[in-house]
């Protein structure tokens, strides 16, 4: 059997992306809950959830059949497969079937789609949007605020696993972005004003502000946002998905 172990923000999101790399279906599998997670308090003290998923639909060779390892992203080869006491070395991992960008990017959708039916969101409509190597993926919903989450924590997680899944087959690397209506540019508006208001804490106070933990690409809208200012620097710290941001005068 194969088995992976998974972490994510949420227990349904960490399966999702542990189905997803094992390219199989969510009733292939069966799932142990290692850890719940917790969302903590205003970002600080978060845990992800983690489970440990377990292919069990998969027919079984007999001791004369030769072993085909099926598609997946993550194959460990150093491993022996022992059948009635039979030690059959396995084969070169079958390499993923490259797919054209648009093949991808359909996937993509239908696979955000089985997620948040999965959520239930029965009414999710997803469209995507491609500029360059750039693609956007755009979820409409009447329950659009348990697409976003809090601090647009569900959101980033979609985000993160639509990467992987446009990703993991296509023929060109996208930059993948999730959005629901306007709320990616809300939420940078939102956090532009934020970075003012704490570099101009630091400079009064004379002491660094520690911001809460964010993904990367909204620690980088606070970085160009302060990228002009002469009287404050700004770094990140920790490790992902903690990792954050700080402000620090340099008067």
């Amino acid at each position: 059997m194969t088995r992976m172990t998974r972490r994510g923000a949420t227990v349904e999101l960490a399966i999702s992306s542990a189905v997803a790399a094992l390219g199989v279906t969510r009733n292939e599998v069966e799932v142990k809950v290692i850890d719940q997670g917790r969302k903590g308090f205003l970002g600080f003290g978060a845990k992800e959830a983690e489970v440990t998923v377990t292919v069990i639909h998969v027919d079984e060779p007999s001791v004369l059949e030769k072993i085909v390892i099926p598609e997946a992203p993550i194959i460990d080869l150093k491993e022996e497969i022992v059948i009635e006491s039979t030690i059959v070395a396995p084969q070169q991992q079958v390499p993923v079937e490259e797919l054209s960008a648009e093949a991808a990017i359909k996937e993509t959708e239908n696979y955000l789609q089985q997620i948040a039916i999965g959520m239930g969101i029965e009414d999710i409509q997803v469209s995507h949007e491609i500029d360059g190597k750039y693609v956007t993926f755009q979820l409409e919903s009447a329950k659009a605020a348990l697409l976003i989450g809090k601090r647009g924590q569900t959101l980033n997680a979609l985000q993160q696993l639509a990467q992987l899944v446009t990703n993991k087959s296509a023929d060109q690397f996208k930059v993948v972005r999730v959005d629901v209506g306007d709320y990616r540019e809300r939420r940078e508006q939102s956090l532009e004003q934020l970075a003012d208001r704490m570099a101009d804490k630091a400079v009064r106070t004379g002491r660094k502000v520690q911001l809460e933990p964010m993904p990367s690409y909204e620690r980088k809208v606070i970085h160009n946002a302060l990228s002009n200012r002469l009287d404050i620097e700004t770094y990140s710290e920790g490790k992902d998905p903690f990792r954050y941001l700080v402000i620090e005068s340099v008067r």
